[in-house]
């Protein structure tokens, strides 16, 4: 049977991109379909505008230490609304660049959210495509409790492009994207309320982490309300007013409500049941290789719920573009992926937490901590904190997890990313010489 294309991709975010132009290099006819800016949630309302907006926020703290080392006091003043503007005139400029990538690589884009007719046909508007292969790359979407005045509340969507800046700001989940915004919010100066379900932020990661993360948030001024839930939400004159409970039993009133309880696999209008696309637990499955239920259809990215980052889902569209256009057949290892949570104190980590090392090796867990002020600080005064963690198997003296929270984690991380995926031993650590003077040296020094 002739088909109109090699292969159409739905959704024009990290993993459809990378797919479409490295099956387009192989020679495949190539389209992709995007009913939104180009460029998925990592460009227009994810990684990209967020690390912008904590580069942001990082400033007020930077006027006050550069007092301690000579430099005089600053009575600076912020503009919410050019920071708003700019971020989005970055990510416009961005979305434009990688609509001259496809156009560059020969893969045509299609304006229209793409639904399915059968295994290989969809539908964009009233146009029809038939394809040989199909690759869905939809993305997640931001998840609502069913509460009384969620109507009341934005998510990491909106809060990009607040026309007013909240003086007060309520954050609901204590997950990495409610973590960092808290953070950012009140580096520009929001009073900032962070409601979380259980005893600390961060569930799934080191409890170090989670512990020093939290205690440096505090510290910078943050309110972080555990063990608590919003039970309604309600409009009054003064603002919204949060009932909360658990153990907080009251009220809180603020400008805006940032809902971060969570994300879903954005399969909603897909048609994925006129193809025969099996969906478990709200994602899409899928074989190590991407494959979904039905053969010449296939999925990367957050819609298959694995690993929900950015890398990952280009990583993952290389590999199939690579399998099913390049006569190279591969798919990738979703171990020992390194993430970054750019909060402040800033974090990172890489390979096993402390807590799933024990529960898989048992006593033969080692590690190794320190904790200490880095130079930077010495001299303005600020109680700021690095801790640097080793997780060693004690048998085989491999390093199983390596744990950052401080300055510059995110930079770190990825270097040692390496040494871990590599199967590197707290003996090849030792042995490697340190830069010094550099927060970095501490991981090669640990005893």
């Amino acid at each position: 049977m002739t088909y109109d294309y090699d292969l159409f991709v739905i959704g024009a975010g990290s993993g459809g991109l990378a797919a479409s132009k490295r099956a387009a290099s192989y020679g495949a006819k190539v389209a992709i379909a995007e009913g939104d800016l180009v460029g998925g949630t990592c460009v227009i309302r994810g990684c990209v505008p967020k690390k912008l907006m904590v580069y942001a926020s990082s400033f007020s703290h930077l006027y006050k230490d550069a007092v301690g080392y000579g430099w005089s006091e600053v009575e600076s003043s912020f503009d919410w609304t050019k920071l708003v503007e700019t971020v989005d005139q970055e990510v416009h400029r961005l979305s434009q660049l990688h609509i001259g990538y496809l156009e560059k690589a020969g893969v045509e884009l299609i304006s229209g959210f793409a639904k399915f007719v059968d295994a290989h046909t969809v539908e964009v508007g009233e146009r029809k495509i038939t394809a040989d292969k199909i690759l869905i790359a939809v993305g997640g979407e931001a998840i609502k409790p069913d509460i009384p005045g969620i109507e009341n509340t934005i998510t990491s969507r909106e809060i990009f492009l607040l026309k007013e800046y909240p003086k007060r700001m309520a954050v609901m989940g204590g997950g990495y994207i409610g973590t960092e915004f808290a953070c950012i919010m009140n580096g520009l100066g929001t009073k900032v309320s962070q409601i979380i379900r259980r005893d600390y932020i961060l569930r799934g990661f080191d409890q170090d982490i989670r512990v020093d993360i939290q205690e440096g948030m505090i510290k910078h001024g943050i309110d972080i309300i555990s063990e608590t839930i919003v039970e309604k939400i309600e409009e009054t004159p003064e603002g919204l007013q949060l009932t909360l409970k658990g153990k907080e039993e009251t009220t809180l009133t603020v400008d805006t409500i940032l809902c971060a309880m969570g994300r879903k696999p954005n399969l909603t209008g897909l048609g994925l049941e006129n193809a025969g696309v099996e969906v478990t637990k709200g994602a899409i499955a899928v074989s190590p290789n991407s494959r979904t239920s039905q053969g010449n259809i296939f999925a990367v990215g957050d819609c298959t719920n694995r690993i929900n980052l950015t890398p990952v889902a280009i990583a993952e569209g290389r590999a199939f573009a690579d399998t099913e256009f390049g006569n190279n057949p591969r798919a990738i290892s979703h171990k020992n992926v390194p993430s970054a949570v750019f909060s402040q104190p800033e974090a990172a980590t890489v390979g096993l937490t402390e807590e799933e090392a024990k529960a898989q090796f048992g006593d033969s867990i080692k590690c190794y901590k320190a904790k200490f002020r880095p130079m930077f600080y010495s001299l303005t005064g600020a109680d700021e904190k690095t801790t640097v963690k080793l997780v060693v198997e004690s048998h085989t003296d491999r390093v199983l997890g390596v744990h950052l929270v401080g300055k510059d984690s995110a930079e770190m991380i990825q270097g040692i990313a390496i040494a871990v995926n590599m199967g590197a031993t707290k003996k090849d650590f030792d042995a490697t010489i340190g830069i010094h003077p550099s927060s970095a040296e501490e991981i090669v020094t640990l005893r």
